[in-house]
């Protein structure tokens, strides 16, 4: 559980101690990790993704309460899945770790989104478990692990892959310039219509040509970066359609950096319980440093505030609880 490394403040503890200590906090904190859901529930795009987890003792009957008897029977693994909610001028990072995939914990937090809002933005890569039963998202792909495949067979295919990478840095050159010019979703949007829309297109056509000549063979590496890329090809061309969609999913993969770490230097979990645990803490400190908050100095303003975080969770988000603090009269503000 050393997701801020008690050591690296020059007090050693051991194990069976930080546990108490972080489980007691995360009583505490369970409100404002509520509100994290709630608030990330109404983001104007969501992201997520999958990455594998150890918990030792999960019993079949909890994967068959959770999952039902019949997919328990099928899925043996256990995941942590990553979600970045992006709304507001926010983004809200989300762990969950258990037995339900990404797409299955997307839709338990898209249950909370509020009725009149439009479906979201909807940025994962080609696997369908992905995809959020029963919810509507505008879908797009990741580009990036389209481009990874092709990647992969650079060796075997060098100059068709070589065409992939140049069209790719092209369009991700126009997308770091509208950034630096600060145009707004419409000029980005109009941008890449002008500028990528024709690369994409030149690409796709000269791949499938090498396919339809029988220049590729379908079974090969190049075969199969070809095929992927024209099954998911609406969504990666997703932004060139509509405002805001994200070329890729890194968001998602950097979110997902912090529980690969704590998988290599913990190697599990004992009980879903401790990873709830985990999960809990992974938010509130990843959610405040994606938006530029000291998160050591947010977690101590939330435990010295248990009272008023149960009462108005909503306050205590990583950019508004300084200002609760001023109005509560909790001192000067804790530095940044």
């Amino acid at each position: 559980m050393k997701f801020l490394g008690p050591t690296l403040f020059g007090i050693p503890l051991p194990a069976s101690s930080q546990w108490e200590l972080v489980q007691g906090a995360c009583g505490t904190c369970t409100p404002v990790y509520e509100e994290h859901i709630q608030q990330g529930a109404n983001g104007t795009e969501v992201y997520n993704d999958d990455t594998t987890m150890k918990v030792l003792q999960i019993t079949p009957e909890q994967r068959a309460a959770i999952l039902g008897e019949e997919a328990a029977k099928k899925r043996t693994g256990v995941f942590t899945s990553g979600i970045v909610s992006v709304g507001d001028g926010h983004q809200i990072a989300l762990f969950f770790t258990g037995v339900r995939h990404a797409g299955e914990n997307l839709a338990d937090v898209l249950k909370r989104r509020s009725e009149n809002l439009p479906p979201p933005i909807h940025m994962c890569d080609g696997l369908d478990s992905n995809l959020p039963p029963e919810f509507e998202t505008l879908l797009c792909r990741c580009n990036v692990h389209a481009r990874r495949k092709f990647v992969e067979v650079a060796a075997d295919f060098p100059e068709e892959v070589r065409m992939v990478l140049l069209t790719f840095k092209e369009v991700y050159k126009v997308d770091a310039e509208v950034r630096k010019e600060g145009l707004s979703p419409a000029q980005r949007l109009q941008r890449h219509q002008t500028e990528s829309g024709p690369r994409m297109l030149e690409m796709r056509e000269k791949l499938l040509a090498l396919i339809d000549g029988r220049q590729v063979e379908p079974n090969s590496g190049l075969g199969k970066a070809i095929r992927y890329m024209k099954e998911h090809w609406e969504g990666m061309t997703r932004f060139l359609h509509v405002e805001n969609a994200p070329l890729d999913n890194n968001i998602t993969e950097r979110c997902l950096k912090r529980a690969i770490r704590h998988r290599r230097n913990s190697l599990f979990y004992r009980t879903l319980n401790g990873a709830h645990v985990g999960d809990t803490f992974m938010t509130l400190i990843h959610t405040a440093e994606l938006n530029g908050v000291n998160a050591f100095d947010y977690l101590v303003a939330l435990l010295r505030h248990p009272k008023e975080i149960a009462e108005r969770p909503g306050e205590w988000m990583p950019w508004t609880y300084r200002a609760t603090l001023a109005r509560l009269g909790g001192g000067p503000d804790p530095p940044a």
